[in-house]
């Protein structure tokens, strides 16, 4: 395996290297960018100069372009915090482009038989397998997290791809025959126009195969924006769409910031808006959005309790609460950021924290690792902001992750594991969504006062219960108020045959992402009432349609 990563180290993380075959303009060919050399020499790197950096290009129409913008975002390996790449803040000009070009192309591809989108999505996910790695590698370098973690970021996304291979399925609408002599009333589903997509950070493939794959097999077209911190996997994704045969302009990308979002919240071609990411960027898109008359779906922010019975399998849940809390450095919305133990089982809390010392902080590439650095140093600040906040309102620190050390790595955004006991709900460590391996502990006597607690939090993500009593687990997910529940397993995302339902403060919009949600929420109802009346011709008159009666 690792001489497999070697050959593909430049190619996955330098994606545009490899895009001279589908790239039908004049414009020269661009790296994303180059690979940290930490990674080559296992070494820590210097910083690239900002002149040697390369530049992301837009997707637009099908080409790959460079912006003409003069503002720059650099991206920083969170590893190292060496810039490794520049992003543009795309000009309105070339976010009109983008987005003419997805009008244009939706007067053609909405007219193209689902048979042979869905064959497209066929053609994708078997790129995408084959390009996992490739994938893999461009998350770890951008985003952070460990390489066998960016495999699953990819393999859930591409679940979803998967299921969209059988939209023609999916998208079949209702039919009634006769409901008066000679009179029928079918319904058919039909794609909205252009859609767009505001995909956040910690998961760089997941997200936008949520996205564009499920808009564009029901016969939209798509502009996407990926996170400014990590786009690489997009890129990559949008060349493996090309290649499977997505035409020009059915998928465009574009890059930046709040003018970009702005741009997408506002644009008149624009039909529908999927949102991915923190509560205040959510709600404003959602209310820009919604204003302007579109169609929004956002998910949120989150903060997920576990509910520890005394009954459950100890060995298991320990585990299980030390993987979902600490896993992905905490960087997850369904991460278990809360434990709430019940009766005895609060003497656990001291095998969570051996269990977390003994899970080891590196290098997202470095073989063992199980928790890479947070995205930014702003993230990083923020996390030990809010474990001192948590120490200062009454928390007991049983395990501090701040200031862990990385010899390898001593630039990189690296929080330890930490866990906080005691906590009450009040407490800022509590309330706020940190965003970190941060595991945040409470006790309750009963079942009962643990679901009073979860359902007085404002947020429906996820939540879990470990026991091994049937009649505690019916009762905990039918009292719940949250969308997604768990019952002895941790995170409960489910698969996209199902959709994921979060719930109450957690998402805006009526209407989840992937699943028959998903594709409800990319497609439009339209219902047909048909009168032939082989023998009569019918008579029509001023007074209100009965046509039931007959």
């Amino acid at each position: 395996m690792m001489q497999r990563i070697t050959v593909l180290m430049t190619a996955a993380v330098c994606p545009f290297s490899l895009l001279r075959r589908v790239d039908r303009t004049s414009v020269p060919v661009i790296m994303l960018h180059r690979v940290s050399r930490s990674v080559i020499a296992s070494r820590p790197a210097r910083a690239f100069s900002t002149s040697s950096v390369e530049r992301v290009p837009l997707f637009i129409d099908g080409k790959f372009v460079q912006s003409k913008t003069d503002k720059w975002i650099d991206l920083r390996n969170p590893a190292t915090n060496e810039v490794i790449c520049q992003v543009p803040e795309a000009t309105q000009d070339e976010m009109r482009q983008a987005t003419e070009a997805a009008a244009r192309a939706y007067k053609t591809w909405k007219e193209v038989g689902v048979q042979h989108r869905q064959r497209v999505m066929l053609k994708l996910q078997h790129l995408i397998r084959e390009h996992t790695e490739e994938l893999a590698l461009s998350i770890t370098n951008e985003q952070g997290k460990t390489l066998a973690d960016a495999r699953g970021d990819v393999f859930r996304g591409l679940e979803v791809v998967e299921h969209t291979c059988g939209a023609a399925t999916l998208m079949m609408g209702e039919t009634a025959e006769n409901l008066a002599t000679s009179l029928d009333t079918y319904s058919y589903k039909q794609p909205l126009g252009v859609c767009a997509g505001i995909c956040p950070f910690n998961f760089p493939a997941m997200i936008p195969l949520w996205m564009f794959p499920t808009g564009t097999v029901t016969g939209n077209t798509y502009v996407l924006k990926p996170s400014e911190k990590d786009p690489g996997a997009t890129m990559i994704l949008a060349r493996l769409a090309q290649e499977a045969g997505l035409p020009d302009g059915v998928l465009n990308i574009i890059h930046g910031a709040h003018d970009t979002v702005n741009f997408i919240c506002d644009a008149p071609e624009i039909k529908a808006i999927s949102f991915v990411g923190g509560n205040q960027a959510g709600e404003y898109i959602h209310s820009r959005g919604s204003a302007n008359g579109k169609r929004v779906q956002a998910n949120l922010g989150a903060k997920n309790h576990a509910v520890i019975m005394p009954d459950c399998d100890k060995e298991q849940a320990v585990g299980a609460l030390a993987g979902a809390a600490f896993g992905a450095a905490g960087q997850r919305c369904m991460a278990l950021s809360v434990v709430v133990f019940v009766g005895k089982s609060k003497e656990w809390v001291h095998d969570i924290v051996q269990k977390a010392k003994e899970m080891k902080v590196n290098g997202g590439l470095e073989p063992g690792t199980d928790v890479g650095p947070l995205i930014t140093v702003a993230a990083k600040e923020r996390a030990e902001r809010l474990i001192q906040e948590g120490v200062d309102n009454g928390a007991e620190l049983l395990l501090d992750g701040r200031n862990v050390k990385v010899p390898k790595y001593p630039n990189g955004n690296f929080v330890g594991p930490t866990v906080l006991n005691n906590v009450g709900t009040d407490n800022p460590a509590y309330v706020e969504e940190i965003f970190a391996p941060v595991l945040v502990c409470t006790s309750v006597d009963t079942l009962e006062e643990a679901i009073e607690l979860i359902n007085r939090n404002p947020y429906g993500n996820g939540t879990s219960i470990f026991t091994s009593s049937g009649a505690a687990a019916r009762k905990f997910q039918h009292e719940i108020d949250v969308g997604q529940v768990g019952i002895n397993v941790p995170i409960p995302v489910p698969l996209p045959m199902f959709s994921f339902t979060g719930s109450r403060a957690s998402i805006r919009g009526d209407l989840n992402f992937y699943g028959k949600a998903g594709i409800n929420f990319y497609t439009q109802i339209k219902t047909v009432t048909s009168l032939w009346d082989y023998n009569e011709k019918t008579r029509y008159s001023a007074v209100m349609p009965t046509l039931g009666q007959k």
